[in-house]
């Protein structure tokens, strides 16, 4: 069996959009059956609390999700390299999956989660800031960004990683498109593929539930 990154659905809108190829998901999943191909998913990860941080309560159960900068996710995963690992933290945009800010180090230092944090304020102001009960984002330097900016702060329910679901799934897209493919050796080799997989992320992937259109298309024209 050989593996790729993407599932029939997205592969056809694919060589339909960029490609010029017209065919429909049924045909490329006929097709790749036949060749034996599969698409791969992935695991989770988790984060590590802090009990002298307050936390604050979940404030999307049951939230319609309608427009751009309604609400932003936050999170921080690994990134495995040859012999080490580094630090990836980003910030998506709940409506559009759009990654607003991202930033890779290798510590676990907070400094670089408030400096993705005020990058990500410089495009545009959420109404909630949804993250989990991890140190950093339950950390008061981290909270007063988004309170000084009028963002409610929302936080996940401890060992319920899907009230997270949208950051849950960016790190999966880009472990199994990006980093497991490209096996990186280096924090330079890293730095330099990842930043190219967001840009190609924003930009240019299709994203099924967008009915096939890219983060970066709704994020700048569904009304912020």
């Amino acid at each position: 069996m050989k593996y790729i990154q993407h599932g029939y659905r997205r592969i056809c809108a694919w060589l339909n959009r960029y490609e010029s190829i017209h065919i429909n998901h049924k045909a490329v999943l006929r097709h790749m059956q036949q060749m034996g191909i599969q698409a791969i998913y992935p695991r989770q990860n988790t984060s590590r609390p802090n009990p002298q941080n307050p936390i604050y309560p979940y404030l999307l159960k049951g939230l319609t999700i309608e427009h751009p900068d309604q609400v932003w996710s936050i999170d921080i995963t690994y990134i495995p390299i040859r012999s080490s690992w580094l630090y990836l933290t980003a910030i998506i945009d709940w409506y559009s999956r759009y990654i607003i800010a991202w930033m890779l180090d290798d510590t676990m230092d907070i400094g670089f989660v408030l400096e993705t944090s005020r990058k990500a304020l410089q495009i545009g102001t959420p109404t909630i800031m949804n993250s989990d009960q991890g140190s950093d984002f339950t950390s008061p330097r981290y909270t007063k960004i988004f309170i000084d900016a009028g963002c409610k702060i929302s936080m996940d329910h401890r060992g319920r990683a899907y009230d997270n679901i949208f950051i849950e799934r960016l790190w999966r897209t880009v472990k199994y498109e990006n980093v497991y493919p490209r096996e990186y050796r280096s924090p330079r080799e890293a730095r330099i593929g990842i930043n190219e997989y967001m840009k190609y992320y924003n930009e240019k992937r299709l994203h099924q539930s967008l009915n096939y259109n890219t983060p970066q298309e709704i994020y700048f024209t569904s009304g912020r």
